[in-house]
């Protein structure tokens, strides 16, 4: 069961200044937030993808702010060398946890990140080097094995979900797995294929990223006062 909406959620659309480009994203933040969320879309996704717009929604309704943004812009998402780039990617997304550090409605705020596809891998990157910013990662679907030899510098908990009948990503996710040292957790979500559209998958998949970044986040809090 999803948790009750919160109706008195901000919501407002910017454009983030990044690589000569300016990269739109929308931040939702509900009346008693105090983390966000960065979603890392990746390949064949964006801002604007049910799918993650379904998460963001779930994150929202327990309290927790959203920031979704796109990692390339519509062109660099053509381009399939920039697709992989997680250097690229992992990078725009300091970027952004750095810009939502400075911003009044959240420069107090614990920070996650929710990765899917490549922003998985991107995630796990951006938050190997910016563990002072990013507090905790869930990937969906995604790919962590490309974050190659960050993933030995992953401090922060992690939480890797993939689907029971996507078989070459169980295995790149194991990979992945095995080589970090932090908190962690893997779940397969049985009968899911890639990108979770059997009845009850992704709202399996809500759940646990939801409870993922109310405990840890929280927890980050709590140690900060």
């Amino acid at each position: 069961m999803v948790t009750q909406s919160n109706s008195e959620a901000s919501k407002k659309d910017y454009e983030i200044p990044c690589d000569k480009t300016f990269l739109p994203g929308t931040l939702t933040i509900p009346s008693n937030a105090e983390s966000v969320v960065i979603f890392a879309h990746g390949s064949g996704s964006g801002r604007l993808s049910v799918r993650n717009q379904y998460v963001a929604k779930v994150l929202q309704n327990a309290g927790l702010a959203t920031f979704q943004f796109d990692l390339l812009n519509e062109t660099e998402a053509l381009d399939q060398q920039k697709v992989f780039d997680i250097d690229l990617l992992a990078n725009r997304l300091e970027v952004v946890s750095k810009w939502l550090n400075h911003q009044p409605e959240t420069c107090s705020f614990s920070m996650g990140c929710f990765g899917s596809s490549t922003g998985g891998g991107a995630a796990l990157v951006a938050a190997a080097r910016n563990p002072s910013l990013i507090s905790a990662v869930v990937s969906r679907g995604g790919r962590p094995d490309l974050a190659g030899d960050d993933l030995d510098f992953v401090i922060v908990p992690t939480l890797l979900i993939v689907g029971e009948n996507d078989a070459s990503v169980i295995a790149l996710n194991r990979m992945a797995f095995e080589k970090l040292h932090c908190e962690k957790k893997m779940v397969i979500v049985r009968g899911a294929t890639h990108l979770f559209p059997e009845p009850g998958a992704l709202e399996e998949v809500a759940i646990l990223a939801r409870d993922w970044f109310v405990n840890h986040l929280a927890a980050i809090k709590i140690n900060l006062k």
